[in-house]
């Protein structure tokens, strides 16, 4: 191993970012689909040429800390390293061969140099819809992963610089939104360029076997920090459960088993216990697990440890095959975020016993997505999906952040100019809830009311939420956020929809409504300092003290 002077490390490990913000800026540039453009729902990373994840951009944690398990996955069982040639993307969106769920395309680039495998750019992005029985492909009826939209396997969608056109004309001949996925993929191979590009720009400035040295000396920086975290904690066993609200089926009440055991500069987190796998589509892969588990664990670390390979080492994970954390196929998964939010909050949950004064009490922990499919003025059939986020805990220092994207997920609003302008929707409210934040010595962050129009003469409404049943708890005597709820308005009457439903049939006037969970609150309510309590009133996030 060639030894590294340190500040060429320290710039070689700055690159290694930079190469993944350049692939996250192409992708924002050149996607056609608004959940890619606008939510920003995708993520972008490098490997080193052995596979480990190396250097990620400031994207989304759930793509991000499964990318090696994907990964790992792919080369395990499905197509060796050996057999990755120079110019082939290697692509999957199979959940049960280290994907996630069918919207999430992973993709993989060999990067050569000379002959040698010397890095590995990878991208996943969020497709707008990959077919299944709803639009958006988020079909809350599926009971097995069949129903959910078309199923790739990990195969070679580039070969040796060629792509293969009968696999990207059947991807685009599966989707209600033909040319914005389509457009949506080619970003995404775009990508992988861009990173190889600044890769290889880095070999050939400081050499292969120098660059590979610094690879290998980020992965132990990041398993050095997060080892000196996890030792900061005391020794000892800590238990939390939390709830997945149902699988809008017949499961209700879903319990999250987390046990974390703080072993000097190990931690080991159990997740037995957890509820069986169910027949809805709230179901996790193992790979899925894993990411919650990491999430709430780098959180924990409080930002001192790069996220990549070397972080994980310190981490092992338990988990029971054919519960809701490690489903069995063919259980359907498209809404695996529910439950995965909840292992981040669950293990969250249990670190907070170890140390109290530094774990927040719960986000809205849910990804609340929610599909219509309606004809735009021209008659075209368009599909409109949003993602939307809630409030955060409060937490020692401070109140919680209201109506921001938190946790398992770091994605953007969706514009409301935009959105009239591509869909037939008029938006007619947009704002906080007022006392949605649980009460507390910190104050929970507020939940988001969103409520628009439907201006076509139909629609096809889906909505895949939760924390409808089980709000976000608070800490340390702080009180629970509020629920969320799903309303539909059709000439003047209101009903409140269920948290997880698709199908829902809309003509023109109907409005629809999501609020979103206020987060929980930290500390005896008693406690917060009047001050806070009248600005809250004054600035409308109370109605009372």
């Amino acid at each position: 191993m060639v030894d590294i002077d340190p500040i060429r490390l320290e710039v070689i490990r700055n690159a290694l970012v930079a190469a993944s913000e350049e692939m996250n800026i192409s992708i924002w540039r050149t996607a056609r689909s608004t959940v890619v453009r606008e939510t920003l729902d995708y993520s972008t990373a490098i490997f080193d040429g052995l596979g480990n994840a190396v250097a990620q951009s400031t994207r989304i944690p759930v793509h991000l800390n499964s990318m090696s398990v994907c990964l790992e996955e792919i080369v395990s069982n499905w197509i060796p390293l050996s057999e990755w040639q120079e110019g082939d993307v290697i692509l999957t969106n199979d959940p049960y061969a280290g994907g996630q769920h069918l919207p999430d395309f992973v993709a993989y680039k060999p990067i050569f140099r000379d002959g040698q495998r010397v890095a590995i750019s990878a991208t996943i992005v969020h497709h707008v819809d990959i077919g299944g029985g709803a639009p958006g492909s988020y079909f809350a009826s599926a009971q097995e992963v069949f129903q959910e939209g078309l199923r790739l396997p990990p195969i070679k969608l580039v070969e040796a610089g060629r792509p293969n056109s009968a696999i990207l004309d059947v991807i685009r001949r599966n989707s209600r939104e033909p040319e914005k996925i389509g457009g949506d993929v080619a970003a995404q191979l775009a990508a992988l360029d861009v990173g190889a590009r600044a890769i290889l720009r880095l070999v050939d400035r400081y050499g292969i076997a120098t660059v590979e040295a610094a690879m290998a000396a980020v992965l132990d920086q990041s398993e050095f920090a997060m080892r000196g975290a996890i030792s900061a904690m005391p020794n000892g066993t800590y238990t939390f459960e939390d709830f997945v609200d149902d699988d809008g089926q017949d499961a209700i009440g879903i319990k999250i088993n987390a046990t974390v055991i703080i072993d000097g500069d190990t931690a080991r987190v159990d997740l037995s216990g957890s509820s069986p796998q169910v027949p809805g589509p709230v179901n996790c892969t193992l790979n899925m697990a894993k990411s919650g588990v990491y999430c709430a664990l780098l959180m924990a670390a409080g930002g001192g440890v790069m996220a990549n390979t070397g972080a994980y080492r310190a981490i092992e994970i338990i988990a029971e095959e054919g519960t809701i954390v490690s489903a069995r196929p063919p259980a359907p998964v498209a809404n695996r975020m529910a439950t995965g939010h909840r292992i981040v909050t669950t293990v969250l949950g249990a670190l907070a016993k170890a140390i109290p004064n530094t774990i927040p009490a719960a986000y809205y922990g849910v990804s609340y997505v929610a599909a219509l499919s309606a004809p735009d003025t021209s008659g075209e059939r368009r599909v409109y999906f949003e993602i939307e986020v809630g409030g955060w805990g409060g937490h020692p220092e401070a109140d919680g952040a209201s109506g921001f994207s938190a946790g398992f997920h770091n994605l953007a609003n969706s514009p409301l100019e935009m959105c009239e302008a591509l869909f037939p929707v008029t938006f007619t409210q947009y704002g906080l809830i007022p006392d949605s934040g649980g009460d507390g010595e910190h104050r929970g962050g507020l939940g988001l009311a969103r409520e628009w129009r439907l201006d076509a003469d139909w629609g096809v409404l889906s909505g895949n939420f939760d924390r409808f049943r089980f709000p976000p708890y608070g800490l340390n005597g702080g009180k629970p956020g509020t629920p969320g709820r799903f309303i539909l308005t059709r000439d003047g009457k209101s009903e409140l929809l269920p948290s997880k439903i698709s199908g829902v049939q809309l003509k023109r006037g109907d409005k629809v409504r999501l609020d979103t969970s206020g987060g929980g609150g930290w500390g005896d309510p008693s406690r917060r300092d009047p001050k806070l309590k009248l600005a809250d009133q004054r600035a409308g996030y109370t109605s009372s003290s």
